[in-house]
């Protein structure tokens, strides 16, 4: 299968730069499927599932969350708030960040705080769900 050039960017760096022959994330649109050719694009990024096929045809599962896709000629560049590939995924921190994110729901009447464990219940959620289902 024909490739590009991907590379995936957090705050904590650099983790993913190489050739890739599709790339499935989930935007606040939906789900979307990158592969050579693509038409140029740039869309926000959700909390949700994203699958890399590296060159070779080696598929990785990942949990992502929050930032942006942007998609010119042979490069693809996703700068996400989080991503994590499921083999790096830690299951029993994400059930214990998931349980304080229920636990301040329960907890506060506070808007932003309910906001911001939301925020951090749904990453937990889909982090978990990911290392489950590598």
């Amino acid at each position: 299968m024909r490739t590009f050039h991907l590379e995936i960017v957090t705050p904590d760096g650099l983790v993913f730069d190489g050739e890739a022959e599709s790339l499935l994330v989930h935007t606040t649109e939906g789900d979307v499927e990158i592969l050579r050719g693509h038409m140029d694009y740039i869309a926000a990024v959700a909390v949700g599932r994203a699958r890399v096929r590296e060159a070779g045809g080696n598929t990785r599962a990942a949990s992502c969350s929050g930032g942006f896709l942007s998609v010119s000629k042979e490069n693809v560049r996703l700068v996400a708030v989080t991503f994590e590939f499921a083999e790096n995924i830690d299951e029993e921190r994400a059930k214990k960040a998931k349980e304080r994110a229920e636990y301040t729901l329960r907890n506060t009447k506070d808007r932003k705080e309910r906001q911001l464990a939301e925020a951090k219940l749904a990453r937990a959620l889909n982090r978990i769900h990911i290392a489950k289902n590598k």
